[in-house]
């Protein structure tokens, strides 16, 4: 298990690692393999938008140990097949204790569905469309501590905004500058992340 330092950085043999993920294996191997690597696939920013929706008011750590069950209930985020989803399915999931049993965040994921093909039909994809915030390039910040990582930002205002305007639900601010670290939009590994370099070396 990691040791942490006395600069309150944590090494492991995966190198230095951003210290909200160490500790518990699955969230060091979302950070090592996923987090702020950059998405480019419809199906993986529509899950992404999801569980970062789900997450609003709870821990990111809750909605990854309830991911595979998300998978399976959402037949695997297939924005059409979503879409497709009756009221009567929105029921079903609501009495599904392997997902946060949230009725307005299992609704929101059906019509956001139905708002993904929109965008598909008006920008070609869902990632023409979210990548266009950065102008098709990861933004690259140099935060050295956890306190240096903004909660939300001018331009996750802007792209809350457009989702809003869109018909999106579950996608403020916050939501969105989690969506666009977690989804490689911006690169929020610390200075002292090995990941971080990997990234910028790729």
């Amino acid at each position: 298990m990691p040791e942490p330092r006395a600069d309150g950085r944590t090494s492991s043999s995966a190198g230095t690692r951003c210290s909200w993920a160490v500790g518990d294996p699955r969230m060091e191997a979302y950070h090592d393999q996923e987090w702020g690597t950059p998405l480019h696939d419809d199906r993986a920013l529509f899950e992404l938008l999801t569980l970062e929706g789900a997450q609003a008011g709870l821990s990111w750590s809750t909605v990854l140990y309830r991911r595979d069950a998300y998978r399976r209930l959402f037949a695997n985020f297939d924005p059409n097949a979503v879409a497709a989803f009756s009221n009567a399915d929105a029921d079903r999931l609501f009495t599904d204790a392997s997902i946060i049993r949230n009725r307005q965040k299992i609704t929101s994921t059906i019509l956001n569905a139905r708002r993904v093909l929109k965008i598909q039909a008006e920008h070609g994809s869902l990632d023409a469309f979210v990548w266009s915030f950065v102008d098709g390039a990861p933004i690259v910040n140099a935060p050295a501590t956890l306190q240096d990582l903004p909660g939300q930002t001018a331009l996750s205002v802007r792209m809350s905004k457009a989702l809003r305007k869109a018909g999106f639900s579950f996608v403020g601010p916050t939501i969105c500058y989690a969506f666009m670290q977690a989804g490689g939009l911006i690169n929020d590994h610390l200075v002292s992340c090995t990941r971080r370099a990997e990234l910028l070396g790729s």
